[in-house]
């Protein structure tokens, strides 16, 4: 499974999931779908938009990963987790053709999904790229709608070694005469979306040329952030609210004011739906792990930011809140260039080094050592919630304790 073993089990082709999709009766073709990809962003862009349809009153299917703790938490109608009977039953009368196709986690999680969502007749669905996008296994549906978010530093082992390279593989998702969405311009990718676009017939639009975010209120310790939306200089929507806080988030929100707005006819989609959506996408959707406040008393912070464009965000947050001393709960994946990430760390931090409990888990003793040559210091511990438990012991008023840069897709 590559959620649990990496590069090992990624496979670069579709083979094996339109063998699988075919044996099933392709319950792909039976979906209306919205297709999001990029390096950092589109898990949050599909939980505010899969939020938005809810509020609609549509049924809406959410496919995402990885999962933090339960497997249910990729594949959601209208944000309630699929059942385990279902998954039991699903599984256990698909064995012989698993046994006969091989595919791995990811192919098998993707057809898993797409089965759902036909055979609960949803009205739309929001499908998450799992790695790249032109290889991806969700990348056998026929999208209303493709979306990309950024191109960022990540998986450069199977997606290339340039962001050019990344982009092109992440632009495979762009479909014949299917309008595109590019939430952010970077100007080593927009000219390939361009060019890819061109090439597909496809209408595409850069969403922060045309929209702006002018925020009213923002507090990273609070759970809420006020903004207004401007297109073409013009007021667009004004005393926007949204449960989702971190500053990375303003750039997710362009590029889903601009997807709404292609959508918003076919979708008869009202102000008030997307003011709603936006205001309660924890509640509709279930989403966690995004600069998530765990306590308040010690201040204690997670984030599932894992590669060198989320971290960095993450860490400029954290620059911007008042403590007296930052416990730093630090695990990481052994496919992660460890130098890269660990000289972005601050080094006045005390570290709580520790090994997620999977294969691809890298040793707390390894990262440690790698850390000490960054001037990074703490101590090592058996897992994730030791290490939890202790810097919480270790903490004192005015602290923070910050949980994060492991990546478990």
């Amino acid at each position: 499974m590559f959620h649990r073993v990496g590069a090992a089990a990624y496979k670069p082709n579709l083979d094996n999931t339109l063998a699988l999709a075919n044996a099933l009766g392709n319950p792909q073709q039976h979906l209306k779908c919205i297709h999001v990809a990029g390096t950092n962003g589109k898990g949050s862009t599909s939980h505010m938009l899969a939020s938005i349809f809810q509020e609609t009153g549509y049924k809406v299917g959410l496919y995402t990963s990885p999962h933090l703790k339960d497997f249910r938490e990729r594949i959601k109608i209208n944000g309630e987790m699929v059942s385990e009977e279902w998954l039991v039953n699903y599984v256990q009368k698909n064995k012989k053709l698993y046994d006969e196709i091989q595919p791995s986690f990811f192919e098998m999680s993707t057809i898993m999904a797409f089965s759902y969502f036909d055979e609960m007749k949803t009205d739309l669905n929001v499908i998450e790229t799992g790695l790249g996008g032109r290889l991806d296994s969700t990348n056998i549906i026929q999208s209303e709608l493709s979306i990309i978010t950024n191109i960022g530093w990540d998986h450069m082992n199977l997606l290339g070694d340039t962001l050019e390279k990344i982009a092109f593989e992440k632009g495979g998702i762009i479909k014949e005469n299917v309008s595109v969405v590019i939430s952010e311009t970077q100007k080593e990718t927009t000219s390939i979306f361009t060019s890819m676009a061109k090439d597909k017939h496809s209408e595409i639009y850069i969403a922060d040329a045309n929209f702006k975010i002018e925020i009213k209120k923002f507090d990273l310790l609070e759970d809420r952030i006020q903004f207004s939306v401007f297109k073409n200089n013009r007021e667009y929507l004004d005393s926007v609210s949204c449960d989702l806080t971190g500053q990375y988030q303003l750039k997710n929100f362009l590029g889903v004011f601009q997807s709404i707005e292609l959508l918003r006819e076919k979708y008869t989609l009202t102000d008030e739906n997307v003011r709603n959506g936006l205001s309660s996408v924890k509640e509709n959707t279930g989403l966690k792990g995004r600069w998530q406040i765990l306590s308040r008393n010690p201040l204690t912070i997670c984030d599932t930011g894992h590669n060198e464009q989320g971290l960095s965000e993450v860490l400029s947050m954290i620059e911007k809140i008042p403590y007296k001393k930052l416990h730093f709960i630090l695990g990481v994946v052994d496919d992660k260039d460890l130098g890269k990430m660990l000289k972005m760390l601050p080094k006045a931090a005390q570290y709580y080094f520790c090994k997620a409990d999977i294969p691809r888990g890298l040793s707390a003793k390894i990262l440690q050592d790698n850390a000490k040559l960054f001037g990074l210091n703490g101590d090592t511990y058996d897992s994730v919630t030791v290490a939890l438990e202790s810097a919480k012991s270790n903490a004192k008023r005015h602290d923070l304790i910050f949980v994060g840069a492991a990546h478990l897709l």
